[in-house]
């Protein structure tokens, strides 16, 4: 897929069936240029076409949707990562989850040469870690969740009883202003709790943006002994229950000194 093809991927995604002579007028390409893009899409099964139109496939949405989660805020996390992995230390065995600011991290490590164990439930940070002589990559069975391609479920939560951590790096979908970490999904809620209680030490991971919200199923409270690594100004209430519960806390982007 070439960089255009991509753009009327994820212009799809984001707006919904569109004409095609919309498509090429939004990417200033010809109208031949765009149907020879949506021929090979279609071949490959990213969109479907009809008369005079074209949407994403039903069953690409989930991986698109994966996809733009992970480009936004891309340079937060990218410094969150960075920051995650000056903890790193050779020969230990961590968690990473299926977070795309974990999956940052886990980008980061293939770059660095420190031997360790990695257990994951996110599928796409396997992936990125597959075949590195130094790293032993380990993945959790269970329900796969498209949403976040991560492992979840009863089997998930099952081999976790038997295995433990020096390190847990765990990705937020939000992050409440009273401290509660939670997640958009029940099982996936549950696997978290249980990573948690299996890790020496937990470092969550978390984007400005998740700051201030919460979703539906929680995961935990910040208190001692985690670890907060996330990036901007964080509102006045998180920051007191951040300093009440002996919670550390690094600030993560270009003006602040990590610590």
């Amino acid at each position: 897929m070439n960089e255009r093809q991509t753009r009327i991927r994820d212009l799809l995604f984001d707006r919904g069936e569109l004409q095609v002579n919309d498509i090429a007028e939004h990417l200033g390409a010809s109208l031949a240029t765009v149907r020879r893009d949506l021929t090979d899409l279609e071949k490959s099964g990213v969109i479907v076409r009809t008369h005079g139109a074209a949407r994403i496939a039903a069953e690409m949405r989930s991986e698109v949707a994966f996809g733009a989660r992970e480009q936004h805020n891309l340079s937060a996390k990218r410094l969150i990562a960075s920051a995650a992995a000056e903890h790193l230390r050779e020969g230990t065995t961590v968690f990473l989850d299926a977070g795309t600011t974990v999956l940052q991290l886990a980008r980061k490590i293939k770059l660095m040469s420190i031997p360790i164990t990695v257990f994951t439930n996110g599928i796409v940070v396997a992936q990125e870690l597959a075949n590195i002589d130094r790293i032993t990559v380990c993945l959790l069975g269970g329900r796969l969740r498209p949403q976040n391609m991560s492992m979840v479920g009863p089997l998930a939560q099952a081999m976790l009883d038997n295995i433990y951590f020096d390190q847990l790096f765990l990705g937020a979908s939000a992050i409440a202003d009273d401290g509660w970490i939670t997640s958009h999904d029940a099982e996936e809620a549950r696997v978290n709790q249980r990573m948690v209680e299996r890790a020496k030490q937990t470092f969550v991971l978390c984007d400005a943006g998740k700051l201030g919200e919460r979703a539906t199923y929680g995961v935990l409270r910040l208190a001692e002994p985690l670890h907060l690594i996330t990036s901007g100004a964080l509102s006045a209430p998180l920051l007191s229950h951040i300093r009440d519960s002996a919670t550390t806390l690094t600030l993560a982007n270009r003006d602040a000194p990590n610590g």
